[in-house]
């Protein structure tokens, strides 16, 4: 199956992306979830966009519903606008997958789907509902990335970066401007690096070496005290310090709630384990997925913010800035962790994150591996203890700790942590890791992930 329905809306082949099956999708997210009787639609930079985007809006149409065309725009800034407006909304966009894939984002009325939308989508899938008498009206706004930039210049004020050179790897990022404009606004001086005409997929979770390489040599040439990128729809940051050393996303979740003073966090069980001895009042340990940690954020009342490992932050209260408020947005953003890294580390990155607690966790993938092997082999190793002890003892190591919550999470004997699981929204195993030194990480990421392609 080309194109799969899932944790991250609908993604798959663009060859399976038929403006049939966009339809099914569209018109069955119509009837189960509440958009108050409005759509904004937003895509990214992706070539097969548009064209997804208008079978979007056409699909929406047919239903009666009044379309927003927001055009090319990151995912906060289509949710921020859909926030406004008391609307549901679609983004097209594949995030960080290749280009030869892409996908549907939904939002209702209030913020992402969850969990139980996602069944009730899939229940109303493949239901003909009669057209209304009339279709629904279409329309353009090019106010709504002007609102997520004003959203982060009021908040942090034009003199809270003054001083500092920041590079900004803009590559194929659909909130590549946005980023430039806001960062400029907070009195920053920018360097632009790397913008691409062809779409570039960035994983700002599991970022090649390549890449890191490119980002070192771009500090050191530039002088920057910091770089800054964002994945293709620009919920996921990236931020690497004045080193040229990419700061993992989890990290830059940890120093943002801290500095917006939350309480209560909502995290993966893959996010970085250094969280908990922050003195926060509940961490909240999901599967890995942004609709599980909206579902843990909307079990608590109060301060509460989530965060992924790839850095995707999601505010759930109304906070103070440097500058000023900054209300609720429910949705995976990039620009919230990057500033207040950026703001807490005006004396230095590199020395902000060293006063966080002493845990390293890095991660990387394999792709293009059969969703089904991946399966296969994930479950072989839960079910049977002699084949994960043969697996542990090929890389010298042993478990002391079974965590299923989600994947294989194997916690050693060394205080050393081993995560595998496979991707829910490409083809892809993905790998974690946790430990005391940096480099200790480093050679056991790359041991393990030699190891389970030598198992696949």
């Amino acid at each position: 199956m080309t194109v799969k329905f899932g944790t991250s809306g609908l993604r798959g082949l663009v060859t399976g992306m038929t403006p049939e099956l966009i339809t099914a999708h569209v018109q069955s997210f119509l009837t189960a979830c509440d958009t108050g009787g409005i759509l904004c639609v937003g895509q990214d930079l992706r070539p097969s966009s548009p064209r997804i985007a208008g079978d979007v809006m056409e699909a929406a149409r047919t239903r009666g519903i009044r379309v927003i065309d927001c055009g090319a725009l990151p995912t906060p800034a289509l949710a921020l606008a859909a926030q406004g407006r008391g609307a549901g909304a679609v983004m097209v966009t594949g995030s960080h997958i290749p280009a030869d894939r892409n996908g549907l984002k939904f939002y209702t009325t209030q913020g992402e789907i969850t969990k139980a939308d996602e069944a009730a989508i899939l229940q109303h899938l493949g239901e003909t509902p009669a057209p209304p008498a009339t279709p629904g009206t279409l329309e353009t706004d090019t106010t709504a990335t002007q609102a997520y930039v004003a959203r982060y210049v009021n908040a942090f004020g034009a003199a809270a970066l003054s001083g500092r050179r920041i590079g900004v790897y803009t590559h194929s990022a659909v909130g590549r401007d946005d980023l430039m404009q806001i960062l400029n606004g907070l009195g920053a001086e920018v360097v632009e690096l790397g913008r691409s005409a062809t779409f570039i997929p960035v994983d700002t979770e599991a970022v090649d070496p390549d890449t890191r390489a490119q980002i070192v040599a771009w500090v050191r040439a530039h002088g920057l005290d910091a770089l800054v990128s964002t994945d293709g729809d620009s919920d996921r940051p990236l931020l690497a310090d004045e080193t040229g050393r990419v700061v993992p996303g989890d990290i830059l979740g940890q120093i943002t709630a801290q500095a917006l003073g939350a309480e209560v966090i909502a995290t993966p069980i893959s996010s970085n384990s250094g969280v908990t001895q922050k003195g926060f009042k509940e961490v909240k340990l999901t599967q890995i997925g942004s609709p599980y940690v909206i579902a843990a954020m909307e079990e608590t009342q109060g301060r509460v913010i989530g965060y992924e490992a790839n850095g995707g932050f999601l505010l759930g209260f109304d906070a103070m800035a440097p500058a000023g408020p900054l209300p609720a947005l429910v949705t995976r953003d990039c620009t919230l962790p990057i500033l207040m890294t950026l703001y807490a580390g005006r004396g230095g990155i590199a020395a902000r994150v060293a006063q966080e607690p002493p845990v390293v966790t890095v991660a990387d993938r394999l792709q293009e591996v059969d969703p089904a092997k991946s399966r296969t082999l994930i479950e072989r190793w839960q079910n049977d203890t002699a084949a994960r002890a043969d697996f542990l003892s090929a890389l010298g190591k042993n478990e002391a700790h079974l965590d299923l919550t989600d994947g294989l999470r194997m916690i050693l004997t060394d205080g050393d942590v081993i995560h595998v699981r496979p991707s829910g929204n490409a083809p892809e195993l993905r790998v974690y890791i946790e430990a005391k030194k940096s480099a200790n990480a480093e050679t056991l990421l790359a041991a393990v992930l030699d190891t389970v392609k030598t198992a696949l």
